[in-house]
């Protein structure tokens, strides 16, 4: 029921962000970034309770009818709105908070030089722009933008706008 109670919230949530969305069926019915969590929600249920397999292939599938690959040990919070989707890749280790956006071409990725923690931590209330790679296992802060096409490797503090190849914008965390 939990499961369920969650994707009502995420489909609102959709609606409510999507001028497109004329109503809660279109979400439902028409929307791969709905889909995708339908999928993603499930494989990671199977995820905590180790069954690995089976969890990868349900992420596997999911990537074949969206467009949009999720590990199922990736950590998403509620309210995620995934606008278009495809392309979008997130990590296992990934963490994603509540009311996020992330639009097309998106990769939370890793760098290919960590062993445990490879993939990073989104707070709340994050926009990450279409084409955006955001690499390694680094913190975004709460109520950050990340422009279209952004690079980042580097910690982002909380309200921050960053842009660029490098990012532009805020004071780096180190």
């Amino acid at each position: 029921m939990k499961i369920l109670k969650e994707l009502y919230e995420d489909a609102k949530n959709i609606q409510k962000k999507d001028p497109a969305a004329k109503n809660i069926w279109y979400v439902i019915l028409l929307y791969q970034g709905f889909h995708i969590l339908i999928f993603y929600r499930f494989g990671h249920f199977l995820y905590k309770h180790k069954l690995f397999f089976l969890a990868r292939l349900v992420s596997q599938i999911a990537r074949f009818f969206t467009g949009i690959e999720i590990h199922p040990g990736a950590k998403i919070g509620k309210r995620l709105f995934i606008d278009h989707g495809m392309g979008i890749v997130i990590g296992e280790t990934t963490t994603i908070g509540d009311d996020c956006t992330i639009y097309h071409g998106v990769t939370l990725g890793g760098t290919g030089k960590d062993k445990y923690k490879r993939h990073p931590d989104i707070g709340n209330n994050v926009m990450v722009g279409c084409g955006a790679k955001i690499l390694g296992p680094i913190k975004i802060g709460d109520n950050v933008k990340i422009g279209a096409n952004a690079v980042v490797t580097k910690h982002i503090e909380d309200n921050c706008t960053v842009v660029g190849i490098p990012r532009k914008g805020c004071k780096v965390i180190l």
